[in-house]
């Protein structure tokens, strides 16, 4: 073969792998969606529909600590159910190594009536901290079998990792709440969003100071809609929700809405996703968006992807979310790299 042309072949080569994303890079860093995650003491991640919150330079991964034992009810619409083991937490300081430290909302296996039973619904649990009562506050979804009582749970606790103090359940607003999560603004304001009117609408309410509370204040949005499973995050000034269609345990398409208050007007811009099975979300739904900020300006677009006939199974797709064109794109990456801060 002649020596420019292999020249020609080396530099073609050169300049690809330069400038390969991080989507196809290997590195002590390497996050793979949808494999089995393992924490540092070589168990499967028990962290289901959770969310992260950074305090002090940690990550805390809080979510649904699921039973191992997955049956089905034809009782419900959703069908399949496992035990509820409470609300579990792991630590990292990279994202990538998690460390389990405890089941901080355990259930309460005594009391048949109790929210925290295992029988019952706990599901999507998320953790912010009280810059001023110096307290971490966690709102969770609380239901029965059925789905019917559709409340919203509060606990409390003095560190990250320590058992959290239950304080109860309710409608926020008079109204039914399933999926939820919470979001704490730069400013310190938090806000309570929740799917509801059997998943119709989803409500955005300003909780009190010490985040235990709605004020009453809040909007009604995506009216008619069927929109769950929330995700909101803010970036360059406006607030934007990720959420789901309402189909059970099976995908659907993510779509994305964009505001300049979290109180709204919302606007809808379309799914974030693109690419093959960007339709089905990758087969996922959405649970959490954390920007990591640093140099590169990184954010993760958090998602489940359910195994209904074994939920203690289902995994966690993690994806690297960027900004097209002023809107946020996720794509699909086998494996992709966070960069260093």
């Amino acid at each position: 073969m002649h020596k420019k042309y292999l020249l020609f072949l080396s530099v073609i080569a050169c300049s690809f792998l330069i400038g390969v994303s991080s989507c196809c890079k290997n590195s002590p860093k390497t996050i793979m969606p949808g494999t089995v995650w393992l924490d540092t003491d070589g168990n499967p991640i028990n962290a289901h529909g959770g969310g992260i919150m950074l305090h002090d330079g940690v990550y805390y991964w809080y979510g649904e600590y699921k039973g191992d034992s997955t049956y089905y009810r034809d009782d419900i619409g959703v069908g399949w159910r496992a035990e509820a083991g409470g609300v579990s937490c792991y630590s990292s300081e990279d994202l990538v190594n998690w460390r389990f430290e405890a089941v901080v909302l355990p259930p309460d296996t005594q009391n048949m009536h109790s929210d925290l039973h295992p029988s019952q619904i706990i599901e999507r649990p998320k953790v912010i901290y009280n810059d001023k009562t110096k307290k971490f506050v966690m709102w969770v979804h609380i239901d029965s079998p059925n789905y019917e009582k559709a409340h919203v749970g509060v606990a409390v606790g003095d560190s990250p990792t320590g058992l959290f103090t239950y304080s109860g359940s309710f409608k926020p607003n008079g109204a039914d709440s399933r999926d939820q999560t919470v979001f704490k603004d730069d400013d310190g304001r938090a806000y309570h969003i929740h799917s509801s009117e059997w998943n119709k609408t989803l409500y955005i309410g300003l909780l009190n100071d010490d985040y235990t509370q709605h004020t009453g204040d809040y909007t009604r949005n995506f009216i008619g809609q069927y929109r769950e499973a929330p995700a909101v995050f803010k970036h360059d000034g406006k607030y934007y929700l990720i959420s789901s269609g309402c189909t059970g345990w099976d995908p659907n398409t993510a779509q994305c809405a964009v505001a300049d208050s979290m109180l709204g007007e919302w606007t809808v811009i379309g799914n974030p996703c693109r690419g093959k099975d960007a339709e089905k979300t990758y087969y996922a739904q959405s649970t959490f968006v954390l920007p990591i900020g640093g140099k590169n300006g990184q954010i993760i677009a958090m998602f489940d992807r359910w195994n209904k006939s074994d939920l203690d199974d289902s995994r966690y797709v993690w994806l690297p979310l960027t900004f097209v064109d002023g809107k946020p794109v996720i794509e699909w990456c086998d494996q992709w790299n966070l960069e260093e801060n």
